[in-house]
């Protein structure tokens, strides 16, 4: 049985922070892989900032590369829009029926909000969670804290974000070592976030 960690993002740019917790999560928990999800552009808020699906997915696909346990996903580029994770789970789940057991990956700020998530309670009957530690505002809802789904992985805290990439590169700022190389050099030749 695979055990897959599930990594949701809009990647816009994916960068060595990912990365870092990425592959810290197959390497010292007992995840098999991790499948870093591109979550589409909503065809409900149109971002500027956001670039196409495609890019967003190739920059992963080129981040991933070398990294036989990290995978890129753009199964949610199909899944009717609003999407919600609890979806994405299921459709997953009856996609890969035998050999996948699917995990939730997420930072600790999200699980201070996950009781306003959509199924929150489906989600966590039958999935695990692997938390990171972000460093973030309010606390963590005391149902949360022993929960046996709920599984905390030490892994080093990454303050890097997409935001501050794009808008440093845009000012000029060399930003070329918070990237994966191969994603910084298709950034570059794309001409994105100038």
């Amino acid at each position: 049985m695979k055990k897959v960690g599930l990594y949701f993002g809009t990647f816009n740019p994916i960068h060595i922070g990912h990365m870092v917790i990425a592959n810290h999560m197959v390497e010292f928990s007992d995840l098999d892989e991790v499948w870093f999800v591109v979550t589409p552009q909503s065809p409900f808020k149109v971002k500027k900032s956001l670039l196409d699906n495609h890019h967003r997915y190739q920059m992963v696909l080129e981040a991933t590369e070398e990294y036989p346990r990290l995978k890129p996903s753009k199964i949610e580029f199909d899944l009717p829009q609003p999407n919600y994770t609890i979806n994405t789970l299921v459709h997953l789940t009856e996609k890969y029926p035998n050999g996948h057991r699917f995990c939730l990956i997420m930072g600790e700020d999200n699980l201070k909000g996950f009781h306003k998530w959509k199924n929150y309670e489906e989600i966590l009957e039958g999935y695990d969670l692997y938390v990171y530690p972000r460093v973030s505002e309010g606390t963590i809802e005391s149902q949360f804290k022993e929960h046996p789904r709920i599984h905390r992985v030490a892994a080093p805290i990454m303050e890097i974000s997409s935001t501050f990439i794009r808008r440093e590169h845009k000012k000029g700022k060399n930003i070329r070592p918070m990237l994966p190389q191969a994603v910084w050099k298709y950034m570059d030749e794309m001409n994105f976030y100038r």
